[in-house]
């Protein structure tokens, strides 16, 4: 039994540490709604976050995804559901970082202990000159992805010229 109990608290450990962000990059998190009240644990919530594209400057997404709350949630042991809105903008001049692939991940972070993952993939549709984000989340174990599409049409900013995503996929 004793066996059991530390075996189950090592997996634990091991699923609640996973389940940290993949991503290098932090979101902002810019505000929550809540949906279902709880009286005594934490209420489940909309959450909107905000990310930067860390190879294109100039352009940000914005995301919002369920949190569940209650006593699962507030321990971490809740597995988050896979509706994930996305909206992307051009915030600033357009700067590409070096060459794009299409389909690269933009963000990425885990969604439950292990199995599930959420990602912000980018690519370039060269024929209308935009940057397209797709989210999607996705189980390891079993498919079904629920996702969102955002473009990005490379526009001039001021007195800089719109830039041509084609110039900068590999």
């Amino acid at each position: 039994m004793l066996f059991r109990s530390l075996t189950y608290v090592g997996l634990l450990a091991l699923g609640v540490a996973a389940a940290g962000p993949a991503s290098a990059q932090e979101p902002d998190r810019i505000f929550d709604k809540s949906t279902v009240w709880r009286p005594l644990t934490p209420n489940d919530k909309l959450v909107v976050y905000g990310v930067d594209d860390p190879a294109v400057s100039g352009v940000a997404c914005w995301y919002t995804q369920p949190e569940k709350g209650g006593i699962k949630g507030t321990l971490g042991l809740a597995e988050d559901v896979s509706d994930i809105s996305l909206a992307c903008r051009q915030t600033g001049p357009i700067a590409f970082k070096g060459k794009l692939s299409q389909g690269e991940v933009v963000f990425s972070e885990r969604r439950s202990l292990i199995f599930k993952s959420m990602q912000i993939v980018r690519g370039c549709d060269a024929k209308r000159n935009a940057l397209i984000y797709m989210v999607y989340s996705d189980k390891v174990i079993q498919g079904s992805p629920k996702n969102s599409t955002s473009a990005v049409p490379l526009a001039p900013w001021g007195t800089e010229p719109a830039q041509k995503c084609a110039d900068f996929v590999k």
